[in-house]
């Protein structure tokens, strides 16, 4: 009789059970919920797109301001006379003085570039946009955090410190505080010192509305298994605030944030053509529109324009946030 053949490590019958192994890892692989967020968002176009005319908004936007402010290269108050009608005060081109070195037409009277003004204020609009949404975050998430989590008279104080701040009326009172405080009030110039204080207004005042929806959240938080299992290791209320229960509030900080920023770029824009904002010959959304306001039964196209720019900045955001909110859904597929 012969021996009965032994397999070796290379032949056939050890490849199976190599294949497996090789499955059994990939199959334990799992995806992250970041992973799994983008995943979904790539397939939303809608919002993938949103997001692209937001990231090249701001990328324009940081352009122009280092043209305008740090190199001069542009100048958006430059006059351009000789395009306007000396009798009637309007672009003597079609449609507001559209031409090839004028893309967007001139403004009446003066002759200022629209496209370049248009640019040069949009950094004033998304700045004031973003900082205050940063501001009304930072505050929301620390009130709201601690309202949910200590519960009792620490929510009972949190809660009506919100109620008063939202039966504020927020555009009456940036109204009357923009107008009293003096351009040299922050020593950053006239713009620098309105910026400011729109930030602080808008930011300050808007917090409540992001403190309720994190304090709701945290309510429901704090009685999980993994909050329960820190305390009961002994870790004290910061640790549980900031290390376990914050890491689970990113989703609807990120969420709302997408949403407050167009709300906020709407605001300053209302209070700049309202004419407490930044004050001409300075550009912004508003201002332009404050302007156009004056023109629009001879020259309606000056109003396109501003109008258009503040339309698409905040259906952007908007359609970008609905896109984000589906994405960082555990419950959808």
């Amino acid at each position: 009789m012969t021996a009965p053949l032994e397999a070796s490590p290379g032949s056939s019958e050890a490849q199976p059970e190599a294949a497996l192994k090789g499955m059994g890892k990939k199959a334990i692989q799992g995806r992250s919920l970041g992973q799994i967020a983008w995943m979904r968002l790539k397939r939303d176009r809608v919002a993938m797109v949103s997001g692209v005319l937001i990231a090249v908004m701001v990328v324009a936007a940081i352009v122009a301001l280092l043209l305008d402010r740090v190199f001069g290269v542009i100048d958006p108050n430059a006059f351009h006379q000789e395009l306007i009608d000396p009798e009637r005060g309007i672009p003597t081109g079609p449609l507001g003085g559209v031409s090839v070195e004028h893309p967007f037409g001139v403004e009446p009277i003066n002759g200022r570039d629209l496209l370049t003004r248009i640019f040069a204020g949009s950094w004033i609009s998304l700045l004031i946009g973003f900082a205050a949404t940063l501001v009304s975050v930072v505050i929301g998430t620390v009130m709201g955090v601690i309202a949910g989590y200590f519960r009792g008279w620490v929510d009972t104080v949190i809660s009506r410190i919100m109620d008063v701040f939202l039966a504020f009326p927020l555009l009456l009172f940036a109204i009357a505080l923009v107008g009293v405080v003096p351009d040299s009030a922050f020593g950053l110039g006239r713009d620098g010192s309105r910026i400011a204080v729109l930030i602080f207004v808008i930011g300050f005042f808007s917090w409540p509305y992001i403190g309720r929806i994190i304090r709701a959240q945290t309510l429901s938080l704090r009685e999980r298994e993994f909050v329960d299992a820190s305390r009961s290791l002994g870790a004290k209320a910061p640790h549980v605030l900031f290390k376990e229960l914050l890491p689970n509030l990113v989703a609807p900080i990120l969420v709302y944030s997408t949403l407050l920023i167009p709300t906020n770029i709407l605001f300053e824009a209302a209070l700049s053509f309202l004419g407490v904002g930044i004050q001409p010959p300075s550009a912004t959304w508003g201002t332009m529109l404050s302007e156009a306001s004056r023109w629009y039964q001879v020259d309606a196209w000056f109003m396109v324009f501003p109008g258009l720019a503040i339309f698409i900045t905040v259906l952007a955001f908007n359609l970008f946030g609905d896109g984000l909110r589906d994405a960082l859904d555990p419950r959808a597929r």
